[in-house]
């Protein structure tokens, strides 16, 4: 028999689905728990599936269970798989009523503070019965994994590095320029033009190196020479170090859209930093190998006019 036979014939979606909730769970007792269900009746799922593709799927030791590599492999296919249903149901829902629906974004913390509500605030309007999942995490490997994982639908943030722009499509929306920011009482605000090496010992709050705003801010000072420089105030959260700004002591560095749809934006001042600190593309990250459901492509649809819009205003 033909391996395509035995799938067609014998491999089922329920098995395929309890082997994913083994390899979450770490034992058929948990997984018997996390579905529901019995123990004998999750050992019965495994067996019909390894006796279907005639593998061992799964190795039992005294700390619980772990894929093969047969299993990993099937468990890859899992993934792929229920998400394509997810997919097919979507876009059968969007047949039946094109402005309702779900989609899942993940993005920087900076950007769940700007750009990415005024897509959502856009699109909302138009289309009110829409949900919309909102993932915003600091670190760049975490977004890539949600995304390869299918936790998400699409990523709004900067471009990705290059080895994972081989598994990934980025469309461009527009570049964000990073900018050093004071408070307007500040006198660094009276200045023309200012070295950012001037800057390297007064009171900063700025993003944790490690993150993604944090990788882009310690670039800016090593081009220049510095080492990042004593933190007074660490932290990712864009709206704690817009506050501390606005308050007069403390100096900052973000994207430059943060302060277009901050409310404290009269308070804070863009310093004449020369020459510019960077200038960084973002736009949409989707997986080359998925196919998006039609709510998805609404909302980068927004995204890419909102992007326009912003950049008009900004000439």
């Amino acid at each position: 028999m033909q391996l395509s036979d035995r799938i067609g014939r014998r491999m089922k979606l329920q098995d395929l689905h309890v082997l994913m909730a083994v390899a979450q769970a770490g034992t058929m007792g948990k997984a018997a728990q996390l579905l529901n269900t019995t123990q004998p009746n999750i050992s019965r799922s495994i067996a019909d599936l390894e006796r279907a593709l005639g593998v061992r799927l799964l190795d039992r030791g005294r700390h619980g269970i772990e894929p093969t590599e047969s299993g990993r492999a099937l468990l890859t296919c899992g993934v792929a798989v229920f998400d394509d249903l997810r997919q097919g149901i979507k876009r059968i829902e969007f047949l039946a009523d094109p402005t309702a629906g779900e989609v899942r974004i993940g993005c920087s913390p900076f950007l769940a503070a700007s750009f990415v509500p005024a897509v959502i605030d856009q699109l909302s309007r138009r289309c009110p019965r829409i949900v919309f999942h909102l993932v915003a995490t600091p670190t760049g490997h975490t977004l890539h994994r949600e995304l390869s994982e299918r936790n998400v639908d699409l990523l709004i943030t900067r471009k990705f590095d290059p080895i994972a722009d081989e598994q990934m499509e980025f469309e461009s929306l527009f570049n964000e320029p990073y900018v050093v920011a004071a408070g307007a009482q500040s006198p660094w605000v009276r200045r023309r033009r200012i070295e950012l090496a001037e800057l390297i010992h007064e009171p900063w709050t700025l993003p944790l190196p490690g993150s993604m705003t944090g990788s882009v801010a310690a670039e800016a000072f090593r081009a220049r020479g510095l080492d990042y420089p004593p933190t007074t105030v660490a932290t990712d959260n864009a709206q704690a170090r817009i506050s501390l700004v606005a308050a007069g002591r403390f100096l900052t560095m973000l994207q430059a859209s943060i302060l277009r749809f901050s409310s404290q934006q009269p308070e804070i001042k863009v310093l004449p930093v020369r020459p510019a600190i960077a200038d960084i593309p973002v736009g949409v990250v989707t997986l080359k190998n998925r196919t998006i459901s039609p709510v998805a492509q609404l909302f980068i649809d927004t995204a890419c006019e909102v992007a326009k819009h912003l950049a008009k205003k900004k000439s």
